[in-house]
């Protein structure tokens, strides 16, 4: 039912490495993050991506990350606001750990999901579930992914079958390449 995809994830942001929730903000990749990004690119040269759409979050660390990552391996990157990250309202910028006590929920490599559900006046994952399936729907060839967290775990979900329920089973993890086609899934390293 879906094209070929492969869904990358930004590299480390100084946010990130702060613990800090960034939803429709924006804070720089972090030395780190440029090397995870720049490991992508290595991934990604080693790929045929002729015929390809490369689709990039508009938001600034993910568009980051596809220069690294895509500069030498396509010509153009469109952006898509529906590849944003999850929007988190009033918790935006703020620590994780001043949210919930850290042992009340599970912590993933994107942090507590539990959190992105429950933030005031934020998107939550049905709305957000919507917004993917209505990207997903509008691709009409195999494409390149460069997106967020949350987002790449509701996409990969969607593609997958699992829908919002099957949320937290998707690994995270950032400046990772996932690959989905015929209903499988695999990381690249």
């Amino acid at each position: 039912m879906y094209p070929e995809l492969y869904v990358l994830r930004h590299g480390e942001t100084l946010w990130n490495a702060q613990g800090r929730i960034q939803g429709g903000m924006n804070s720089p990749l972090t030395a780190l993050g440029a090397e995870q990004a720049a490991r992508q690119a290595e991934i990604m040269l080693a790929i045929d991506l002729s015929g390809f759409a490369v689709l990039c979050s508009p938001q600034g660390r993910a568009f980051e990350t596809a220069a690294i990552a895509l500069a030498r391996n396509v010509n153009l990157v469109h952006t898509d606001t529906r590849l944003r990250e999850i929007e988190v309202g009033e918790w935006q910028g703020r620590v994780r750990s001043e949210l919930a006590d850290p042992n009340e929920f599970e912590d993933t490599p994107d942090g507590a999901l539990e959190l992105y559900e429950r933030a005031p006046g934020g998107e939550g994952f049905a709305a957000l579930e919507v917004r993917c399936q209505d990207f997903l729907l509008s691709l009409q060839e195999p494409s390149v992914l460069v997106t967020h967290g949350i987002t790449s775990r509701m996409i990969r979900a969607i593609v997958l079958g699992l829908g919002r329920a099957g949320l937290a089973k998707m690994p995270g993890g950032q400046g990772v390449v996932y690959h989905l086609k015929d209903g499988v899934q695999k990381r690249l390293s």
